[in-house]
């Protein structure tokens, strides 16, 4: 349980935290009135735990930081306003080389940012945010009033090919780690293999294999989003505790190569893991997420042309001269601060957008698939996701106010939000301990 902080009357702090969430007050009937504040009662008594955010290390100094509402869709304002718990931060390496060269700069990149999060829980921003490596780290956090850092690690490129470096990065705090992300690693095959039909590995190599025991053997739960079919079929074959998918919507919903088949599906249930079901809004809802950026792209050339301003591509931008990009980059600022509210204005009525009722259209859907206890919440937020209604952490009520909805109880929703996750977390470390006594 949440520590409950309440001194004014509730009534008036749930219409306060209803404006700050992005609930419309206007127009409520009394029905609705009393679906939101049941809502909001849930919201602050379960643990909300978001699997997935990535993070830039520009974010994690002295001068600019979390405890700062910057433009990032998570920082420490963002998630009290929203009451969201518990980060997981991302040590995110995307695929270079498999190389001696790139092993070795894929390494001191994910240094860099297992050192940014230990920064800010433990030199920045102690007093409002914590490191948790296990379950009971988590609730004693949230009970003492302080969010709450965990960590993962998207994409195992970085451990080269020793694999005592799994060791070492869950000493560091990694939880969990995928063995693939956009491209084939040493490890394993990506998703990214179904656009041309290439593979190295066949689903894992030798080494990947390898790195399956010893995911479990040091408590790192093992993530299935990102790598291929093939790979996680094995990955789940070989693996000796439960696996997650720790950002991965439901192919069956929206046919997409990072989403999960009900083959896999059915595996994970089997494995007692858990899919976090993702608000990526491409992964949510194909269709309509390409046709809005079309639209977008269609609306946005249209009032360039009007104002006579030259749109140019990132890769064009950056052929220009340092100075010259400054300043077509400062015009380009301009030009969105004053034509964003068009844009939004007009997609409204040709291109919606995806939003919060169609990402838990997945969690239903998982929900029926393979069971309450199999099922969580991830955003990918500063990776690319974000849905309306949901498209930062100060956002996070209406995920809960759409699960109450749809006749959710508050049971089904702290499992839903935290519940499923820690308990595959606390498996997946009480077998990591029984192989470590093993000689």
């Amino acid at each position: 349980m949440k520590i409950m902080k309440r001194t004014i009357s509730s009534t008036v702090l749930v219409a306060l935290l209803l404006v700050f969430s992005g609930v419309h007050l206007f127009a409520q009937t009394p029905d609705e009135a009393a679906l939101i504040a049941k809502a909001r009662k849930i919201h602050d008594e379960v643990i909300t735990l978001d699997t997935h955010n990535d993070i830039s290390t520009t974010n994690f100094t002295d001068a600019v930081n979390y405890t700062q509402d910057l433009q990032t869709q998570v920082n420490l304002p963002k998630m009290k306003r929203g009451g969201l718990d518990v980060s997981w931060m991302i040590v995110y390496t995307g695929q270079g080389e498999l190389t001696e060269d790139g092993y070795k700069r894929a390494y001191a990149n994910a240094i860099d940012k297992f050192d940014a999060i230990h920064r800010l829980t433990s030199k920045i921003a102690p007093s409002e945010i914590e490191l948790a490596l296990t379950s009971n780290d988590v609730r004693r956090i949230v009970k003492s009033g302080k969010k709450v850092a965990m960590i993962g690690v998207e994409n195992a490129y970085p451990i080269g090919t020793d694999i005592k470096n799994i060791k070492d990065f869950a000493a560091r705090g990694a939880r969990y780690m995928s063995m693939a992300h956009n491209g084939h690693s040493q490890l394993a095959d990506s998703n990214t293999g179904e656009r041309d039909g290439k593979w190295l590995n066949n689903g894992l190599s030798e080494l990947g294999k390898q790195a399956v025991h010893e995911m479990n053997k040091w408590g790192i739960m093992i993530d299935l989003s990102h790598p291929s079919k093939q790979a996680n079929i094995q990955a789940i074959q070989l693996s000796k505790a439960p696996v997650i998918a720790s950002h991965s919507g439901a192919r069956a919903i929206c046919d997409h190569s990072r989403n999960l088949s009900d083959e896999e599906l059915e595996l994970i249930k089997k494995n007692g893991g858990v899919v976090q079901a993702v608000a990526f809004r491409s992964y949510v809802k194909k269709e309509k997420s390409e046709l809005r950026a079309a639209k977008t792209t269609e609306i946005t050339q249209e009032l360039a042309a009007q104002e006579n301003f030259k749109l140019l591509s990132r890769a064009d931008m950056m052929r220009l001269p340092e100075t010259e990009r400054a300043d077509y980059a400062a015009k380009l600022r301009a030009f969105r601060e004053k034509t964003n509210p068009i844009i939004r204005e007009r997609l409204k009525a040709v291109a919606p957008d995806v939003n919060v009722a169609d990402f838990v259209d997945h969690i239903d859907y998982l929900v029926k698939k393979i069971g309450i206890d199999h099922v969580g919440i991830s955003s990918d937020f500063d990776g690319g996701g974000g849905v309306e209604g949901w498209d930062n952490a100060g956002e996070t009520f209406n995920v809960t106010l759409e699960l109450v909805r749809r006749g959710y109880t508050k049971k089904q929703i702290e499992k839903i939000w935290s519940g499923n996750l820690l308990r595959v977390l606390d498996q997946v470390q009480k077998i990591a301990k029984k192989m470590q006594a093993e000689k």
